[in-house]
Formats: structure tokens, C-alpha cells, sequence
């Protein structure tokens, strides 16, 4: 049995930082460019550097996305920030185009290509294709059955890797090449500049009355007719394991610090304990199931994974998602006078009981004993916007901790 590599999404350098921790194998990144999250907060030249060492010191791996479909006027880009790339040494690029393919294969040589999902890969021929470019790793088709994965794996060379995606936001249109944004607002989401319209509410407007909106309803706040629930495969690892997936991938490159570290530190128990024997994954199947929901999600959905679902992969009545605690702050060095230094992301008070989220799996409360700013000032409580604090929490905490808040019952 091939043992996965946890592959784990970072939006910036703290992100990183956090998957890192919370039990990456590898992260995927992306820089200022030529990626398909342009509105995620990405990397500066020397944050990715910086988080390309910072990894590396670790034993975790860098995948750098290059894979928006390119335009002409794209190409010259790439290849200067490419030649760049190739100075940071990262563990490699993902890649859908063809062109950006050529310019890669050319200009950093020595960097491994993982192609994208985008790319549409659905069967072994096209795996058997790009091994005779040069590639060893393709990531498969998000359409995909488990069953079909399984035959993908039998027909390709033993040193040829299948990534997967196991976890996450799932998109709406064939293998994520949507068409909706750019016809809508002009924002091309195969040039990574989605706005999701599969997330808006829609009416119906019969062609003779012009105007006069129709609503659709499923319930009282609508019908949203494309919004997909969230992929989540915890319940199935053995399955996972068993086909063979040489990389298990989790989606995320816009969100949270408390995300990353939710799931990364879900799954990579997840994985442990069945290597150890299927019987530790089952024995501590409960405590997976109850991680996984305390970070935000909309419902979850095996997807395709298991042929065409049985139940719907829509949620009609909504948008939002599902938020059961809210993110803090990451846990910094310690000074002089042994308060914890924090990068605060939402307001506390003092007197506040938080939980501490650490990678070993523990989840520990304590009460906010004392806040203060950067000047030595005490505060009653953590103001917006945000701002580097230090805090008393009355024990000792390690870097990269996590702090959280649960949301109250009647707010979910």
C-alpha cells in the first residue's frame, strides 16, 4: 500500500507556517501571478522564498501553481517568472496549459510539473500521455469515481503519482473550467479572477414580461441553483488508501489559518492511525467526524467518488457556510515578561474563555488573564482592526498554537 503525502493549501507565509505544523507533507502555493486564486492573498517574491526555506528546514515540500488557461499576451510573463521560480528552487509547478508547459519545460528544466485538475484528466490514456512528456504526477479529474481511479492506477507506469482532491469547496462546472464569471462580470475564473456566481440566488424571468422577476423557491430564502455542498472524505480513508491516490489534496487556497490547521490536523491523524491499523482509524472515526466540523464548511458530499451520488450535491435554501468557532490569532514567541505574542484576527475580551488549538490534537481552555498592545498598554479588550498583541493565558503555549472562540448555539 503506497503511503499518501498529506498536500495541504497555504493563501500566505503565516498560512504556511500553520499547515506546516498542523502536519503537512507538502503545501501548495501560489505567487502574485498566472494562479487560479488571484483573489486569494498569494505570495510576494520574498514571502515565497522565505516560505520555500522555511519548509524545506521542515522536510515539507512546495508546489507552485502556474495554472491559469493562458492568453498571448500571458506567455512573455510566465517565462520572466519562471526564471525567477527557478532561483527559489520549489519542489515544483502545477500546471494545466500546454504553452505554460513548453515554457517550463525550458526554462527550469530540473523543476518537476505536476499537471492541474484543470487540465481534465479523466483516464489513463491521458496519464500514459503526459508520463511521455516528462511528468510524473497528474492530478485527476474531480468527476472522477474512486472505481475509475483504480483503473487509472493499473494502467499507468508504477512510478507515475495520482494526486486527488479529498477535501474542500467543490466547483460547479466540468473540472473547474467555468465560464458563468466571465460572462456575468468579465472576470475570467479560468484566469483566476472567479467571482462564483454558482453561489448567487437566481429568479426566472419569463421572454415576454422583461423585468418582472419570478422567484424560485426551495424554501423561504430561495433557490441557489448551483451551489455545491463541500467535499469531505474523512469518513473514508481505507478506501483512499486501497486505490492507490499517491497524494491526498485538500482545497483552501482562500481561507483561514483555523481551516488549514483544522483539517491538515484531521487528516494527518486520519492517515497515521490507519497505517498504524484500520482498526485505530475506526476506533477514533468520532473524533474525525467532530474535528472536521468545527472549521467552516457548507454540508458535505462524497462527491463522485462513489459514481454518480445518490443525494443531491446542491444546498438550495442557502450560501453561507456552517461556522462553528471563530479564528483569533496564531500564537507567537513569548517575551521577556512571558506573555505570548499573537497577530489577533477578531475581538476578545479580557476574562474570555478561548480554546487553544494545538497540532498534537489537543484542544485546551483557557481564560484571557491579560492583553497587551505593542506599547506595554493593558486593554480590557483585543481591538479591530487587527493588530500584534501579547497575552496572558496562565500557561505555556508553543508557536504556531492556535486560538479560537466557539461560536454561541443560537449563531450556527
Amino acid at each position: 500500500m503506497r503511503k499518501p503525502e498529506l498536500l495541504v493549501p497555504a493563501s500566505s507565509l503565516e498560512v504556511l507556517k500553520i499547515a506546516v505544523a498542523f502536519g503537512a507533507d507538502a503545501v501548495y502555493i501560489g505567487g502574485e501571478a498566472f494562479g487560479l486564486r488571484a483573489k486569494a492573498k498569494n505570495f510576494s517574491s520574498g514571502e515565497m522564498r522565505e516560505g520555500v526555506a522555511f519548509a524545506h528546514e521542515h522536510q515539507v515540500k512546495v508546489y507552485v501553481t502556474a495554472n491559469i488557461l493562458a492568453r498571448n499576451e500571458d506567455l512573455a510573463g510566465v517565462e520572466e517568472y519562471f526564471q525567477e521560480l527557478r532561483q527559489m528552487k520549489p519542489d515544483a509547478l502545477i500546471i494545466s496549459d500546454p504553452g505554460i508547459f513548453l515554457i517550463a519545460r525550458r526554462v527550469c528544466p530540473e523543476l518537476e510539473i505536476h499537471i492541474s485538475t484543470q487540465a481534465n484528466n479523466t483516464n489513463y490514456g491521458t496519464y500514459q500521455f503526459w508520463y511521455q512528456q516528462g511528468v510524473r504526477r497528474v492530478v485527476s479529474a474531480r468527476e472522477l469515481s474512486l472505481e475509475e481511479i483504480v483503473g487509472i492506477r493499473r494502467q499507468i507506469p508504477a512510478d507515475m503519482e495520482i494526486e486527488t482532491f479529498i477535501h474542500g469547496a467543490m466547483c460547479i462546472s466540468y473540472s473547474g473550467r467555468c465560464l458563468l464569471s466571465n460572462y456575468f462580470t468579465g472576470r475570467d475564473a479560468n484566469q483566476g479572477a472567479c467571482t462564483h456566481p454558482c453561489r448567487w440566488k437566481y429568479a426566472v424571468v419569463e421572454e415576454s414580461r422583461p423585468g418582472e422577476y419570478l422567484p424560485v423557491f426551495e424554501n423561504e430564502r430561495g433557490t441557489f441553483l448551483f451551489n455545491s455542498k463541500d467535499l469531505c472524505m474523512i469518513e473514508h480513508i481505507p478506501e483512499l488508501m486501497e486505490a492507490g491516490i499517491d497524494s491526498f489534496k485538500i482545497e483552501g487556497r482562500m481561507k483561514t489559518a483555523l481551516y488549514v490547521a483544522t483539517v491538515a490536523r484531521t487528516y494527518r491523524r486520519a492517515i497515521d492511525d490507519y497505517l498504524i491499523s484500520p482498526g485505530k482509524y475506526r476506533e477514533n472515526l468520532p473524533w474525525y467526524r467532530e474535528q472536521i466540523r468545527t472549521c467552516t464548511y457548507r454540508q458535505f458530499t462524497t462527491g463522485f467518488f462513489f459514481g454518480r451520488p445518490d443525494e443531491t450535491m446542491q444546498i438550495y435554501g442557502n450560501s453561507t457556510y456552517v461556522k462553528e468557532y471563530t479564528y483569533l490569532g496564531i500564537v507567537g514567541e513569548a517575551n521577556g515578561q512571558g506573555l505570548y505574542r499573537i497577530e489577533q484576527r477578531n475581538k476578545f475580551s479580557v476574562g474570555e474563555q478561548i480554546e487553544v488549538m494545538k497540532p498534537d490534537g489537543r484542544n485546551l481552555p483557557v481564560t484571557v488573564r491579560a492583553i497587551v498592545d505593542e506599547e506595554g498598554n493593558f486593554l480590557e479588550s483585543a481591538p479591530h482592526p487587527k493588530q500584534v498583541l501579547y497575552l496572558d493565558l496562565g500557561q505555556s503555549l508553543d508557536q504556531y498554537d492556535i486560538l479560537r472562540r466557539q461560536e454561541e448555539e443560537q449563531s450556527r
